[in-house]
């Protein structure tokens, strides 16, 4: 017999019991519909994340007070949380391979003007956040370049803050109150979106000299240093590391964060989801193989005198073997492009309804998926077909 004519009569085999075949192809089917899911799930919230943090760049690090560190038996967390001030913000810009050194202070603040307001953050910082940040000013100009230390009531609003504010008046030269205090509107940010969640376009800016003031903290939020790409990350970290240990007294009582850091934890996060998501398919596609084997299993006792019948015309012991395994990788290779099918279109039915759900399947991850599914046809359907393929003739063919 040819492989065309072997490949027909597998063929025939699996679509002559439809129902059961079908039952057959239902492990393979939810083994790999779970896997293309969730996988695509995944994929889409790793370049969701990646996009969002990518837009403002690689070249910045982030400089939080208090380092957290892990001791004892079993465990136990000791924190000390130190001040950074302006001075350190300052003191690092001094560090080779530093560009720009941002102290900032995040707070929130109700900001009103003529008959409106509404409750936003207020972010004081210096005129040098905008390059750091990668953001740009639409209408009017950023904070002045001066002294950090001496700030000055004036603001630069959000695109989103300045619309609730003004609507589509020119804010310029306009004074609002921000928690209480007044201040002269110097310009409006361009658009910039939002960043995993948070409204960057619904805040106001200050000085952050004025910003301590405001909110009566000598402390900094964070310093915000970004640094030349040539003199890459862990160098630029180092320095930093030593200039602020040199002003706390020799303690590192700071922690530092890259946006490459971040990056790296959620990849880390994301493979072990992916872990997960690939055992929970396992135990499905298992199940599979234990359908396709038990069916395969039953077709070899059903069909014992139609191998003897092949045998008899002279079909040779491979070729009995080889229609066997071409019936279970039928029935793998069917359920599972099914369940990429499926797969796929649950995706895409997530998406109509949570319509800002991320979802993005990979092709080698189909490819890869229906692979398995043949791979697991072919381990499923070796004892059946070897035993198909061990019958003896005569045997086979006074069996009813």
């Amino acid at each position: 017999m040819s492989r065309l004519e072997l490949l027909r009569l597998a063929a025939g085999a699996v679509l002559g019991h439809r129902l059961r075949s079908a039952l057959t192809m239902l492990g393979i089917l939810i083994g790999i519909a779970s896997v293309i899911l969730l996988t695509s799930i995944g994929e889409g919230t790793r370049r969701y994340v990646m996009a969002e943090l990518l837009q403002f760049g690689t070249d910045v690090i982030f400089i939080r007070a208090g380092r957290f560190t892990t001791t004892g038996p079993p465990t136990s967390i000791l924190s000390t949380v130190r001040k950074l001030s302006i001075e350190d913000a300052e003191a690092l810009r001094r560090v080779p391979g530093v560009l720009r050194s941002i102290p900032v202070l995040v707070g929130n603040a109700r900001v009103e003007a003529r008959d409106r307001g509404r409750n936003t953050f207020v972010i004081g910082v210096t005129a040098d956040a905008p390059e750091a940040w990668k953001v740009g000013v639409g209408l009017g100009r950023f904070l002045p370049a001066s002294d950090p230390r001496r700030g000055g009531p004036i603001t630069v609003l959000g695109p989103k803050t300045r619309q609730e504010l003004f609507g589509d008046a020119n804010p310029l030269g306009e004074h609002v109150r921000i928690g209480g205090q007044r201040f002269l509107v110097v310009g409006v940010m361009a658009p910039k979106g939002t960043l995993l969640g948070l409204d960057i376009d619904d805040r106001a800016y200050i000085p952050v000299a004025t910003a301590q003031q405001l909110f009566n903290r000598d402390e900094l939020t964070e310093i915000h240093v970004q640094f030349a790409a040539s003199a890459g990350a862990e160098t630029v970290g180092a320095g930093i590391a030593k200039a602020l240990k040199a002003r706390h007294r020799g303690e590192e009582d700071f922690t530092m964060i890259s946006q490459t850091d971040l990056l790296g934890v959620f990849e880390r996060v994301l493979g072990i989801v992916s872990v997960g998501v690939t055992a929970i398919g396992g135990i499905s596609l298992v199940v599979g193989a234990i359908g396709i084997l038990t069916m395969m299993w039953i077709s070899v006792n059903e069909r014992t005198s139609e191998i003897g019948v092949a045998r008899a015309l002279g079909a040779t012991p491979s070729q009995v073997q080889s229609l066997f395994l071409i019936e279970a990788s039928l029935l793998s290779l069917a359920g599972g492009s099914l369940g990429v099918a499926t797969g796929i279109g649950l995706g895409a039915v997530l998406q109509l309804a949570i319509p800002g759900l991320p979802v993005h399947t990979r092709p080698e991850y189909v490819a890869a998926s229906i692979a398995m599914s043949l791979v697991v046809g072919l381990i499923s359907g070796v004892l059946p077909a070897r035993r198909a393929a061990a019958l003896d003739p005569v045997e086979a063919l006074r069996a009813e």
